[in-house]
């Protein structure tokens, strides 16, 4: 457990909002940490899917950031709004999970969240305590507390609305629900990614309408998933799931891109930004991106495993790769894809490594085709909008690929 620091002012406002998209009102923050109390930092996650991937843990590290400055931490777990759906940047009505899925997906989410935060300082909250035992005459009261206008003010439901499709009514109760939680909770921060702004600021005016102190909203960065392109969703499969095993969680990301690989350090890693700033130095000077991404999966393998299963998954994964005497002044090309991704055959083709695609499907099929180190036995196999591997036909044709749109 690291030693919980002195509680800060205005001094740690620098270190907490490091990685803030936003912070409303930042002079609010600052007000507040000078009271030199605890705050109530809240952030809520639906179990919406059975584990938590590294596009939560954006969140957890910024409420272990806050917990280390002596602040309390409230992990709430919507069981309630999970039931609900949250509708946002949905195109259409999202379907309601049921009582038990939510309720075994919560389990998880409880064993999980403990390798981030100190389990003596989380303070672990469902909102169906509250919402729960809420009649329908608190629910109505609570409505007539927001507008259909102002609820129309949101870019997905606006979209939505201009389209012609369906807005359910109970899609309007998510706001407030989570709203309502700000309330109950009587918090002092809100965090939440981008795309959560809207249903945030719900929580500071409805704090507002029940005599609060209105809550200081923080957002943090979306997480890009394994394509580089869409934010890292369990539904989207372009996920890290932070239950994975070393090995697989170490695959993976040596997988992702050489660029995306900063936007991981700056958001997952612990190191301080002077540490990025030399690797990234290191990376002009001609640095191998493979080795600074090794510091990157060792250090978050260790972070949800441990240093002895971190170090096994780096010496399996060089072992793997040892033998395929892939060359270190590689080019990288860039293949354009179709439709969101691109066939192994064209990739082959458009990457110069083979002659025809009819020539990429005789290889696959005969073993000869690798991709980082890995044989291809798929010849349908697609590679996705900004992935980038090393591929490998024969023992002497290599190149490393990114996919672009």
């Amino acid at each position: 457990m690291a030693a919980t620091r002195k509680l800060g002012g205005v001094e740690s406002l620098a270190e907490l909002a490091r990685g803030a998209e936003e912070i409303l009102i930042e002079s609010d923050l600052a007000a507040r940490l000078a009271l030199g109390r605890p705050l109530r930092i809240k952030a809520g996650f639906d179990p919406t899917a059975p584990d938590l991937h590294l596009g939560h843990v954006v969140l957890l590290n910024k409420m272990r950031q806050f917990q280390d400055f002596g602040h309390e931490v409230i992990f709430l777990i919507g069981d309630f709004t999970g039931m609900i759906g949250d509708p946002t940047g949905k195109s259409a009505t999202r379907p309601p999970l049921t009582r038990d899925e939510v309720a075994a997906n919560a389990a998880t989410y409880t064993e999980q969240v403990y390798k981030v935060l100190d389990p003596e300082l989380t303070r672990l909250e469902f909102n169906s305590r509250w919402m729960g035992k809420m009649d329908a005459v608190g629910l109505i009261e609570l409505a007539a507390k927001h507008t259909v206008a102002r609820m129309l003010e949101r870019d997905d439901f606006h979209k939505r609305y201009k389209a012609g499709k369906p807005i359910s009514i109970h899609e309007f109760l998510y706001p407030l629900v989570q709203g309502y939680d700000s309330v109950a909770l009587k918090a002092d921060v809100e965090l939440g990614g981008t795309d959560q702004k809207f249903n945030l600021l719900v929580g500071r005016q409805l704090q507002q309408t029940y005599g609060q102190p209105p809550q200081i909203v923080m957002t943090m960065p979306l997480l890009l998933g394994l394509d580089g392109v869409n934010k890292m969703s369990k539904s989207l499969g372009n996920y890290i799931g932070i239950a994975e095993s070393p090995l697989e969680m170490f695959g993976k990301i040596m997988s992702i891109s050489d660029e995306l690989m900063w936007r991981y350090f700056e958001l997952l890693s612990a190191r301080s930004l002077g540490d990025l700033r030399h690797l990234r130095d290191e990376a002009a000077r001609g640095r191998n991106p493979r080795d600074i991404k090794f510091l990157l999966a060792t250090e978050l393998v260790a972070r949800f495993h441990d240093d002895a299963s971190a170090e096994r998954a780096l010496q399996d994964f060089i072992a793997r790769h040892r033998d395929q005497s892939v060359p270190e002044d590689l080019p990288r090309l860039e293949v354009a894809a179709v439709d969101g991704g691109i066939g192994i055959a064209h990739l082959l083709k458009g990457a110069g490594l083979v002659a025809s695609t009819s020539e990429a499907v005789r290889l696959i099929q005969q073993g000869g085709v690798r991709i980082d180190g890995e044989r291809v036995d798929d010849r349908s196999l697609t590679i996705a909008v900004g992935m980038e591997h090393v591929f490998q036909v024969g023992k002497r044709r290599f190149a490393r690929v990114l996919v672009t749109k």
